[in-house]
């Protein structure tokens, strides 16, 4: 199963953004998305939808809710 940090780069590079752009658009340090694509740390539900309203997609599809709800989990 893919995690945070791995959505969080797939939704990222789709829309071809580097992660200074991201740090821009979201209002996230850079050092700090960083971290979440490299596993060092989650995000707070406040960080996450900040990063999934800039990315434009919806919270429940990067935090992999979208996905267990198909799963039936």
């Amino acid at each position: 199963m893919k995690t945070f940090g791995d959505k969080l780069k797939a939704a990222r590079l789709a829309i071809g953004w580097t992660q200074a752009k991201l740090a821009e658009k979201s209002g996230i340090p850079l050092g700090t998305i960083r971290e979440y694509e490299q596993h060092k740390r989650e995000p707070l539900l406040s960080k996450a939808g900040k990063l999934a309203l800039a990315l434009g997609v919806s919270l429940d599809e990067l935090a992999g809710i979208a996905e267990a709800k198909k799963r039936g989990k």
